[in-house]
């Protein structure tokens, strides 16, 4: 059942429809998402199987756009063949985005040397196409905002995905061309800091996702996260920024599709 008005749709900007907790039944966890009012569903690569699937999903469903590009996490892959490949699906008119890219000194999957290696890689990569760059941040803040501004990455613009920094760092984010892109994580009971940044920041720079199936918001924590979910993310933005949902779903929607040339 559609859970919003016929008029009322948002847009998510970042999930990983291709993982394999989808794989029994993402056809419908699409349609789901569709009748629900979730009108764009952008779908992000994190190796090169992922960004394949998720350029393939874009071809049997109008509704998928994809992003491609290697994980922090994989990092170690990234070699001249991954990156002439990367280019060769980005290439596609549907690929509105390189990344997920960045760094994730949290997990340590792949060594500094390699993430930091790969991350620059990935900004040059995607300079060179003319496209945004689409950023995972996790225990490296100011080094990927340093990155950043060495390779100045938001020259073709790009989204801070799922923020879990402070205002000072969205706010040289955003100087360097960034959206802030807020998750499920900004639903939970504890997420004090995330209430305080997200309100702070300029809807004109806010954008909103699931990150599915991960981070699964309230009050669906405990259950794999799916695009109709966004809607719960957009309603806490609501509420922190005193707006109609209709107000969000339409500013977050419209930046989604600005930043990403829809």
């Amino acid at each position: 059942m559609r859970q919003q008005p016929e008029s009322l749709t948002v847009i998510d900007s970042h999930a990983h429809l291709q993982d394999p907790r989808f794989a029994e039944d993402v056809e419908e966890v699409i349609a789901r998402a569709i009748q629900g009012g979730v009108e764009m569903i952008i779908c992000i690569g994190y190796d090169l199987e992922s960004s394949r699937a998720a350029v393939e999903l874009t071809r049997r469903h109008r509704e998928i756009r994809a992003v491609v590009g290697i994980h922090p996490h994989d990092a170690k892959t990234i070699n001249d063949r991954v990156l002439a490949e990367v280019w060769d699906l980005a290439r596609d008119p549907r690929v509105v985005a390189i990344g997920e890219t960045g760094l994730d000194y949290y997990r340590n999957l792949s060594s500094p040397d390699e993430q930091r290696k790969g991350f620059r890689a990935q900004i040059n990569l995607a300079k060179k196409l003319g496209k945004p760059i689409v950023i995972h941040d996790r225990d490296a803040h100011e080094e990927v905002l340093s990155i950043i501004k060495q390779e100045k990455a938001g020259a073709n613009g790009g989204i801070m995905h799922c923020y879990s920094g402070r205002l000072p760092l969205a706010v040289e984010l955003m100087k360097q061309g960034f959206m802030i892109s807020f998750a499920g994580p900004l639903t939970f009971s504890n997420a004090k800091k995330s209430v305080e940044v997200a309100a702070r920041v300029p809807l004109d720079r806010i954008l909103v996702e699931t990150d599915c199936p991960y981070l699964t918001p309230e009050p669906y924590r405990g259950k794999r996260n799916e695009p109709l979910y966004v809607w719960e993310v957009a309603k806490k933005l609501a509420e922190i920024h005193r707006k109609s949902l209709q107000e969000i779903a339409y500013i977050t929607a419209y930046n989604t599709r600005r930043v990403l040339g829809l």
